[in-house]
C-alpha cells in the first residue's frame, strides 16, 4: 500500500504517467499490473546513467510520450497470456503497437508479433522497431522508430 501511495504521489507530482491494463477481449479495464512511464526520460538519466541494457523500454517510455503528444488515449492491452505495448485510441478508434529495440532473432520477432496476430478486428496494427528492414507481414505493419517520431502522419 505505500508503494502505491508513492507512486500516486509521482503521478500528482507529473513525474509518472499511470498506463492501465485492458482486457482486449472483455473490452474492461483490469485493476491490476499498472505500468508506470516518466513523463521526463531526463529523470532517468539522472539517477541511472546511460544504461545500455534497458534500452527497450527507454524507446516503449519515448514512443509513449509521443503517442500522448499526438493525442491518443492509451491503455496498455492483453489478448489472451500476451501483452500488447499500447492500445491507442482516437475517436473510439483503435491502434495497436508494440515497441522494442531490435527484431534481432526469430525469438523476438514472435514476442512482438504474435500478440498483434491474436486481435481478431481490422484495425491497424504497429511494430515500432530501431530496425532500418522493414519487417511487415500478415497485414502487421512495421516501422523505424526515428521515421515514427519525425512523420506525424504515420499513424
Amino acid at each position: 500500500n505505500t508503494i502505491y501511495n508513492y507512486l500516486k504521489y509521482f503521478e500528482n507530482a507529473c513525474l509518472i504517467y499511470q498506463l492501465k491494463r485492458e482486457d482486449l477481449q472483455g473490452k474492461r479495464i483490469l485493476k491490476y499490473d499498472e505500468k508506470y512511464y516518466l513523463c521526463d526520460l531526463g529523470f532517468r538519466q539522472a539517477i541511472i546513467g546511460n544504461n545500455q541494457r534497458d534500452i527497450t523500454r527507454v524507446i516503449e517510455n519515448i514512443v509513449y510520450l509521443e503517442l500522448l503528444r499526438r493525442g491518443y488515449e492509451i491503455t496498455m492491452g492483453k489478448v489472451d497470456n500476451l501483452e500488447v505495448d499500447f492500445v491507442c485510441k482516437k475517436q473510439n478508434k483503435p491502434i495497436y503497437i508494440q515497441v522494442s529495440y531490435l527484431l534481432a532473432s526469430e525469438e523476438t520477432i514472435e514476442r512482438e508479433f504474435k500478440p498483434l496476430k491474436k486481435i481478431s478486428d481490422n484495425y491497424p496494427k504497429y511494430v515500432i522497431t530501431m530496425d532500418d528492414v522493414d519487417m511487415s507481414h500478415e497485414g502487421i505493419i512495421h516501422l523505424n522508430l526515428i521515421d515514427f517520431l519525425m512523420d506525424n502522419e504515420m499513424i
